[in-house]
């Protein structure tokens, strides 16, 4: 591959190392240097443009390295007339509003349809013995859902910068970085289920002032083994869908998160419902059965290590990636204890049905505008540098309005809020069996509620991906698992408000 040389004002790859990060690949030719056989790469050679293989020796990673080396950063080195004509547009991908509508559409309805199904799922389950005896399931609820956007919304975003920076073309380097991958969000899976059962109990014995023993070992079963399985299935389906849509010739951003959570929060949701209540049925005679369950998957913790280090994408995020998920784990978890409070009120016990969806549909649509952000980044600035009109204070109008690349995926994904919710809502009441709409005012409550969390969450989508990129730290790691945890909260705090209020009308919720 050759690369030119960069001209004055222009950024080469090995400045890009050296702009908030280290020194990782010297790759950029100079005039003198004689064209030859393939030389390996240090920190004091250059190498011929006319090389026809290219060695490299990495020397230390960073969180915001692209996520596969590649070939003098050739698909995805930062310039200055690269990020000249990206300004202009002429950089930009190839992408109208019509196939950006359509690819982020036929997801978004699956996604929602997903967390309709979870809705209506949650609303049978809540009458189990095990929810009814245990109540911190219900305050454990959003955070083992909320783990998609900690784990598997995050893989699909990185997976999908790495496609579209050309990153997975060769064969054994994709499948070490996937597999790496895959390693590393199963070990998460494990130790955010746990942390996730604790703080479950920890909410639970604050507002309730008591926490039988055993309560705690089943949450730790219920919640540790949920998120194991549902993340092993999830993340094989997640890079199917990834492979697929690049060999199809759709941008991975945009179906790849929305994707990820189809059908995640029916599987996990059942997951959690099932175990639990398996769990629950044994409890009094055989108790070690929960205790043997959490001591297996302690156990594969250091298989899950061992696999994650082998690549050094993975190892890195081993070492750095646990921030961000714990942190949002912990969010949603609060959001958990006022979905537990709202419910526990029979005045308002009907929010249940519409928690996952109002939940669901916000971090679908806010993961993508944070994918595409961060692809975006990735392809045209170096670490810690962000567009002209980032650099100031941050302006919510320049989200929808600016000069950016991403203002009009922005446009689209907040217009898709209201048609979208309409559909959801009425396919709510179709599935219970009632004939009638839902009321006037529970409708203008829950899509009023729903936009003002979709608004919030893409304004401090793009405020927090600019802010991490400054910061040299790398949004598809650390944005997904906030965005989405504060989605949970939002929207549980809203609904629940909503509820209150159509409560205190005296609203019953249909006609």
């Amino acid at each position: 591959m050759v690369v030119p040389e960069p001209q004055d004002g222009q950024l080469s790859p090995s400045g890009l190392a050296g702009k908030g990060t280290s020194q990782q690949y010297r790759s950029i030719p100079s005039s003198s240097q004689p064209s030859g056989g393939p030389k390996h790469l240090s920190s004091n050679e250059n190498i011929s443009p006319v090389d026809a293989s290219i060695h490299y020796e990495p020397q230390e990673y960073t969180e915001t390295d692209f996520l596969l080396p590649s070939k003098l950063y050739g698909t995805s080195g930062v310039s200055g007339s690269r990020r000249a004509k990206h300004a202009d547009g002429a950089g930009a991908p190839a992408e109208t509003i019509c196939s950006m509508v359509l690819q982020i559409l036929v997801p978004f309805l699956l996604a929602g349809f997903g967390t309709v199904s979870a809705g209506m799922l949650l609303d049978v389950v809540q009458n189990w013995d095990v929810f009814q005896e245990v109540t911190e399931l219900l305050i454990l609820v959003p955070a083992v859902l909320g783990m998609k956007g900690n784990l598997e919304m995050t893989l699909a975003s990185r997976l999908s910068t790495a496609v579209n920076a050309g990153k997975m073309e060769p064969a054994s380097e994709k499948w070490m970085l996937i597999v790496g991958n895959l390693a590393l969000k199963q070990l998460q899976a494990t130790v955010l289920g746990l942390l996730a059962s604790m703080m479950a109990a920890l909410l639970g014995w604050m507002a309730e002032g008591q926490m039988p023993a055993h309560h705690v070992v089943l949450l730790c079963s219920a919640s540790v083994s949920t998120a194991f399985m549902a993340s092993l299935l999830q993340g094989i389906i997640m890079v199917g869908v990834i492979i697929g849509s690049h060999r199809l010739g759709i941008n991975p951003d945009n179906v790849a998160t929305p994707m990820a959570a189809s059908f995640g929060d029916l599987i996990t949701l059942a997951l959690l419902a099932c175990l639990s209540q398996w769990f629950f049925s044994f409890m009094e005679l055989y108790s070690y059965v929960l205790y043997l369950v959490d001591l297996l998957f302690l156990c594969l913790i250091p298989l899950w290590v061992v696999i994650a280090s082998k690549h050094p994408a993975s190892n890195l995020l081993l070492r750095t990636g646990w921030e961000p998920i714990i942190t949002a784990m912990v969010i949603s978890s609060i959001g958990g204890l006022i979905l537990d409070k709202t419910v526990s009120d029979p005045n308002l016990a009907g929010i249940i049905v519409y928690a996952p969806v109002i939940n669901g549909i916000g971090g679908n649509l806010v993961s993508i505008q944070s994918s595409r952000i961060s692809t975006n980044l990735h392809l045209y600035y170096p670490p810690g540098e962000v567009p002209e009109d980032r650099r100031s204070c941050f302006n919510p109008c320049r989200t929808f309005f600016g000069s950016g690349a991403n203002h009009r995926s922005a446009q689209v994904l907040l217009l898709l809020v209201i048609p979208g919710q309409l559909v959801f809502l009425h396919a709510i009441h179709l599935i219970k069996g009632g004939h009638t709409l839902p009321s006037p005012l529970l409708t203008v409550s829950f899509l009023s509620a729903s936009l003002i969390q979709v608004f919030s969450l893409l304004c401090i989508a793009d405020c927090m991906v600019h802010a991490l990129w400054r910061r040299s730290k790398d949004p598809d790691s650390y944005s997904i698992p906030y965005l989405t945890a504060l989605g949970d909260l939002l929207g549980t705090a809203l609904l629940s408000l909503a509820f209150l209020m159509l409560w205190c009308v005296g609203d019953s919720g249909s006609v």
